[in-house]
């Protein structure tokens, strides 16, 4: 038999040919396994390419386009594996506060409703072996922009007493007003009116009312009206005020945190006056916000102090100094300083844990709350300290360090 050459060129050419042919098909095969593994990174390079918003990078080694190759050549090498995910979450929206001297004190009244938008957060995993080691938040991009709550807040020396009852004639406070066909978020919207329009209360239920306005008929949120005629700033005066052993006789660790504390105004500055370890004032100059969530949320003012200071050291960590954040709000596991949100002012802060807490944590799902909304109950295991401290901290022994914070700040009335 005849044996055929290796040295023939066309056989050689043929060779080559097959060889190049399996080599291809292999570096398909692996390829097509990391994609798979590593798909989601690609996307937010498509994403970002598509939408208008830019990505926020929490480092700036980031910025730019992930390199997929990159990370598939790292993986390859040794057994540490990178994994890029992406997550789509609410934007909570910001309240913008405006003083009014002409309101009542302490009167909280709406100019502008608040409104969700959603972000998308970009997650770098890291793996050795099948352990997680690293899990860290490296972006985020704005899908749908927030809208900022707007509120006037009184600082006349006047107290308002005045509640509204059914045949009361109100007025709207916000710029636009909608008229809603039910008492619920998202309803169709039978009217829009303007500031200061004339409104009936024909009934009441819940934080809703259901008024008459010209030939219409529908419900409005109760933080939206308001019962004084405008420019004329008439009001009832009401100084009354719990003393300090009606007060701490309402507290314990079990108390239910998903209604205020009953402090007025004074007391709330009362509390967070000559304080030696508010070395900084943050908590002196921002007392009267801890009120403002009490009359806009139903939430205990007192506790959510606590929270920060026990999050923030009395406003001196790193993330409260420079972020104005003292809550840690947003702060991602391992990356906890950059992804942690940056607020222009503490009082956002405040405002925005406070609808957080009362939302997720603090109220049973479906429960009728503030701007219209209903509670999620996500995080839902009791309004008490031991219920928060469920889901909101890894630390077991978090309630009763807010715990001790709360005392102390009642015993200071």
């Amino acid at each position: 038999m005849k044996k055929i050459k290796i040295n023939d060129n066309r056989t050689k050419n043929i060779v080559i040919i097959i060889l190049i042919v399996l080599a291809i098909i292999v570096v398909f095969f692996l390829s097509g396994i990391f994609a798979v593994k590593y798909r989601v990174s690609k996307e937010v390079v498509t994403k970002s390419a598509m939408v208008p918003q830019q990505i926020e990078w929490m480092d700036e080694a980031y910025e730019g386009i992930i390199d997929i190759n990159e990370i598939i050549e790292k993986n390859t090498n040794n057994q540490t594996k990178e994994v890029i995910e992406t997550q789509i979450v609410e934007l909570e929206y910001e309240t913008q506060y405006k003083n009014n001297s002409n309101l009542p004190k302490g009167k909280v009244q709406v100019l502008q409703q608040g409104q969700d938008g959603k972000q998308e957060l970009i997650i770098k995993k890291q793996y050795i072996g099948e352990e997680l080691v690293s899990d860290e938040q490296i972006g985020r991009r704005i899908v749908t922009a927030s809208v900022d709550r707007i509120v006037e807040v009184g600082t006349s020396n006047y107290y308002d007493s005045h509640k509204i009852k059914v045949g009361d004639t109100v007025y709207a406070t916000p710029y636009e007003l909608d008229i809603k066909a039910e008492n619920k978020k998202g309803a169709e919207v039978v009217a829009k009116i303007n500031q200061n329009s004339k409104l009936k209360i024909e009934k009441k239920k819940g934080n809703w009312y259901y008024v008459n306005y010209d030939t219409y008929y529908g419900w409005v949120e109760s933080d939206c009206v308001t019962y004084i005629v405008p420019d004329t700033y008439n009001y009832n005066g009401n100084t009354s005020q719990q003393s300090k052993s009606q007060l701490l006789k309402t507290l314990s660790k079990n108390m239910n945190l998903n209604k205020p504390s009953g402090l007025t105004l004074e007391q709330f500055e009362k509390i967070f006056t000559n304080e030696s370890k508010d070395k900084n004032g943050v908590f002196k100059e921002n007392a009267k916000y801890f009120y403002y969530i009490e009359q806009s949320y139903g939430i205990n003012g007192v506790f959510v102090a606590a929270v920060g200071i026990h999050e923030s050291a009395w406003g001196t960590s790193k993330i409260a100094t420079n972020k104005k954040n003292l809550f840690g709000y947003g702060a991602y596991d391992m990356n906890a300083y950059s992804s942690a949100y940056s607020y222009n002012g503490y009082a956002a802060g405040i405002d925005m844990i406070a609808r957080v807490l009362v939302k997720h944590y603090l109220n049973p799902k479906g429960t009728s709350i503030y701007n219209g909304e209903v509670a999620t109950g996500k995080y839902y295991h009791g309004a008490t300290l031991q219920g928060v401290n469920t889901k909101y901290a890894t630390d077991k022994n978090w309630a009763n360090g807010v715990y001790t914070w709360m005392k102390y700040l009642y015993n200071r009335l």
